[in-house]
């Protein structure tokens, strides 16, 4: 296992009880290596956002089982769960979360001092190319570079793991290029792997592996042999 990111076995959840239950993932088996771009496509509703919140620690499965190499998430208390966020992951929205009092640089510093093993938040802001922007605020940055403060802010403490849900649903096609090509820099040069919940089909060309869900359960996986820059793609 330890070459996985990621094992579920028959991860399910369920809201509610009784005739009104709603049941979000049903029984999802899945294996994700290390360093992988990962994008999960599918329509709302489907169970994406919802495997993305389990695996990210953020909810409880229901039944089944889910490992972060070799911990299982489900066997964890609260406190612990709060620690394995802290310290193995990174979380990108599509709604930008910034402080608007606060700098880009101040930004990320939210995240580092309380990070264990954090980047300078100056290095987090050149490696997304906003180096020249650090003094500024939220107000005088655009849509795309303001993703780009929140990805910095993410990828500061150095996680294992990335999740983005929906980062480029807010954006233009062009800005969201641009977003996504940030993703696969940071994968490229960091080794994170990289989880990408998304609508836009296209963003698959970009993936090692695609997971296509539909009524809580993954459809296909499909491995890209040859993957596409996300400056190539169009939606």
């Amino acid at each position: 296992m330890a070459d996985f990111a990621y094992k579920t076995k028959g991860l399910t959840k369920v809201y509610g009880e009784g005739h009104s239950a709603v049941h979000a993932l049903r029984g999802v088996d899945l294996e994700i290596p290390k360093g992988e771009i990962v994008v999960l496509l599918g329509p709302s509703g489907s169970g994406k956002s919802t495997l993305l919140n389990i695996l990210g620690g953020l909810d409880r499965s229901t039944d089944g089982t889910a490992h972060f190499q070799e911990t299982e998430l489900g066997a964890l208390s609260d406190s612990e769960l709060t620690r394995y966020r802290r310290d193995h992951i990174g979380f990108v929205f599509q709604f930008y979360n910034l402080m608007p009092s606060l700098t880009a640089r101040e930004n990320v510093e939210l995240v580092t001092e309380i990070a264990p093993d954090p980047m300078e938040p100056e290095d987090a802001l050149e490696l997304v190319g906003l180096g020249e922007r650090v003094d500024h605020f939220p107000a005088q940055l655009s849509g795309g570079e303001q993703q780009r403060v929140a990805i910095a802010r993410a990828v500061a403490k150095q996680p294992d793991v990335l999740f983005c849900d929906e980062p480029t649903g807010a954006l233009d096609s062009k800005t969201g290029r641009a977003v996504l090509e940030v993703l696969q820099t940071l994968n490229a040069r960091l080794g994170t792997t990289v989880l990408i919940v998304t609508h836009a089909a296209a963003t698959a060309k970009m993936a090692d592996r695609v997971l296509n869900f539909a009524d809580g359960a993954i459809r296909e996986v499909i491995e890209n042999q040859t993957k596409v820059a996300a400056s190539e793609i169009a939606w």
